[in-house]
């Protein structure tokens, strides 16, 4: 038999390489059964089950066997028993305390988050902002039309900036609702990559104008002096001798853009396929701006249907657009996203913290660090609840907060 230091030393060289198995198992079921159940397993049946992994006699009952209190090497291994226990309560803490703080649901959203590269960030007015380009050829989106030629050249030729202090999630989001509204798109698909560059695939406008025209409201196009910066959706007076048509602008043509687009036409020859049937050219169809850049021009716009005849058989002195006075929501809003603050909507589900509790009780606040703005119950709205207010599965959360703490809610709550 050897010194006693010396079989010290044997048996944490022979507990060290014994207790990796052990230690990984009793990791893996500190870390399944607090994830499932919410329960931490009793240290007891963590010792038990790794001295029977490690292969001593199937357990604690071999501290009594003769053949291991008697043997020549009962030094070696008690201490070897006493290091495997060691490491496996060690390894099970450790995969109880991550089972504890694992988010409860994964999303694919933030597995597969991306960022931008820092080549393509630009600042403007003390932030940076990224400047987004459509990349290759604009697809179709199956089940719809084929785009036009002259739409999928306008958005191959589409760029706009954006804030980079997104991800590239929502990044990809506001890129489609901004691409959405500008063209009237029936559905958009965009998918960034790393620089900025989109890849596309729309589906042409369906309904055309008369899906924007409101019930009651008839579409009236008149020619008149476009004041620049209109655009889709402002209110606007028409000023005829007999009297003033109010309504919203639904579309808009400039005449200086039309020009610009036959002369840009005009140099290259026409082919037969672009050439009427008697050999004059085809004229080019002036486009329909988002944006006015002034000048003359024709407006349509929605007005009462009672009034449409009456316009249509005057004369336009001038048109006005008028103010919708400051809206107060969207500065609270800016002033939320300078300080880094966002909104959100989080719908409770059944299986979260908050869902049959108070606001109050569940302590969002503190626990999550979000504040609830509001809640919307089967239809009807609570705005700045307190902390009395119950909350039920099914309802509709607005919280505001960091995009960090605003993720984990909802990965909780939702």
């Amino acid at each position: 038999m050897a010194s006693f230091p010396v079989e010290v030393l044997f048996g944490i060289y022979l507990g060290v390489l014994t207790g990796i198995v052990p230690a990984l198992v009793s990791w893996a079921f500190g870390f399944i059964f607090k994830y499932v159940t919410g329960v931490t397993v009793p240290a007891f049946g963590v010792v038990v089950l790794a001295v029977a992994i490690a292969g001593v006699n199937g357990g604690l009952l071999a501290l009594n066997d003769p053949t291991f209190t008697q043997s020549a090497n009962q030094v070696r291994l008690t201490v070897a028993v006493v290091v495997v226990l060691m490491i496996s309560l060690y390894a099970h803490n450790a995969g109880d305390k991550m089972g504890a703080e694992f988010p409860r649901k994964l999303s694919l959203r933030k597995l597969t988050e991306r960022t931008l590269s820092t080549d393509v960030i630009e600042l403007a007015g003390g932030r940076g902002q990224v400047r987004v380009t459509v990349s290759g050829e604009v697809g179709d989106m199956e089940g719809y039309p084929p785009v036009p030629t002259e739409l999928r050249r306008e958005l191959r030729e589409w760029s706009a900036a954006f804030p980079a202090d997104v991800p590239v999630v929502e990044l990809e989001t506001r890129v489609t609702d901004r691409l959405r509204t500008e063209f009237d798109l029936a559905d958009v698909a965009v998918t960034l990559d790393e620089r900025a560059r989109a890849t596309v695939s729309v589906a042409p406008p369906l309904g055309g104008l008369s899906k924007r025209i409101p019930p009651g409201k008839r579409a009236v196009s008149v020619p008149g002096l476009l004041p620049t910066g209109t655009a889709r959706g402002d209110e606007a007076s028409v000023v005829t001798p007999d009297r003033t048509y109010r309504g919203s602008v639904v579309s808009l043509r400039s005449d200086r853009a039309r020009d610009a687009a036959a002369g840009a036409v005009a140099g290259p020859p026409l082919t037969d396929a672009a050439a009427t049937p008697d050999g004059a050219a085809a004229p080019s169809p002036a486009p329909t701006l988002p944006v006015a850049d002034g000048g003359d021009g024709r407006l349509t716009v929605a007005v009462d249907a009672a009034g449409t005849e009456s316009l249509l058989a005057s004369t336009v002195d001038h048109l006005l657009v008028r103010s919708r006075g400051t809206r107060r929501e969207y500065e609270l809003l800016s002033l939320l996203r300078q300080a880094g603050d966002r909104i959100r909507k989080v719908t409770v589900g059944d299986d979260g913290p908050v869902a049959g509790r108070t606001i109050g009780e569940a302590a969002v606040r503190d626990t999550y660090g979000v504040t609830v703005l509001a809640v919307r119950h089967e239809g009807d709205w609570r705005f700045a609840p307190r902390g009395s207010h119950p909350v039920a599965v099914g309802d509709d959360l607005f919280v505001v907060g960091k995009p960090d703490a605003l993720a984990a809610f909802r990965e909780a709550v939702a």
